[in-house]
């Protein structure tokens, strides 16, 4: 079959993407491929303006629409006022590695923007979802240390860094339990987890790790990271499959099946995980 690139994308007439954090980075290439393989995308964003003026010119049907997914009031209001079909959600938002700070409701802004915001929209939007849902982690997921006694990191010492990682991990779990729930009712709809490797976002902008965007061997650009995701939207692959770079460590490369570290294969964690997100974000279970 040879290797995978968005020249590959099937046609999408007909089917409605929406896509979290698509402003710039990779969920802007991952958006601006889709659409122009005919799909419909709602593009569900912090700053609306900026995305408007980041898709202007190109071909396509976007429809921008405004949503903080760190802030569980504006990702209810989202979900209530969206009453359009959904057959492919991907949860793209994140940030990395940023100072301590809390959302309105008094959760990490890291933990809410990369983990607690997708798991309650993805649980909003399933009543309507028709396809999958593609939720972006990290190779450094496979670092992450949870605590579910501390998932919100009130009684541990803050570090951007760990709470990255473990907010990814809590992404991979979250799969995995999702995937369990829907094949356990008989839904057609799939879980899958999609990963960029490492590319040069300005994700990193307020980590040490910055300095990976200036060694060439160990990034890959915008256009090649956007491509796991687009692959885990339109590929027939299995529940909870994880889809990242074919390179070395994942870093870099081509978009091929690949599998999470084994912490994230737990399903006795994950199953505690989503009791304990649901518990504190009171979105029930």
């Amino acid at each position: 079959m040879g290797k995978w690139t968005a020249d590959r994308l099937p046609s999408m007439t007909g089917v409605t993407v929406l896509i979290t954090g698509a402003g710039g980075g990779i969920g802007l290439v991952t958006a601006r491929e889709l659409a122009r393989a005919g799909a419909h995308l709602v593009l569900a964003v912090r700053n609306v303006d900026k995305a408007r003026r980041a898709v202007a010119g190109m071909r396509g049907d976007f429809d921008v629409r405004h949503l903080d997914v760190a802030d569980l009031d504006s990702v209810h209001a989202f979900a209530a006022s969206y009453t359009g079909a959904v057959d492919v959600l991907i949860n793209n938002a994140g940030v990395m590695d940023i100072p301590a700070a809390r959302t309105a409701q008094g959760l990490d802004v890291q933990t809410a923007t990369n983990y607690f915001g997708p798991f309650v929209l993805t649980g909003l939007l399933l009543p309507r979802l028709t396809d999958r849902v593609v939720t972006v982690s990290s190779q450094l997921h496979r670092f992450g240390r949870l605590d579910l006694d501390d998932l919100d990191w009130r009684t541990r010492k803050y570090n951007g860094l760990a709470v990255y990682e473990a907010s990814k991990l809590a992404v991979v779990l979250f799969s995995l339990e999702l995937q369990r729930r829907l094949t356990a009712s008989g839904s057609h709809v799939r879980s899958v987890i999609a990963h960029p490797g490492v590319a040069r976002t300005g994700l990193v902008t307020h980590s040490p790790l910055r300095f990976v965007n200036r060694l060439p061997f160990l990034v890959q650009d915008v256009e090649h990271g956007a491509l796991p995701l687009m692959y885990a939207a339109t590929q027939d692959v299995p529940g909870n499959a994880y889809v990242g770079p074919d390179g070395l460590f994942s870093f870099t490369g081509l978009p091929l099946v690949r599998k999470p570290s084994r912490a994230g294969l737990d399903g006795a964690v994950a199953r505690r995980l989503w009791q304990t997100t649901a518990e504190l974000t009171g979105t029930g279970v």
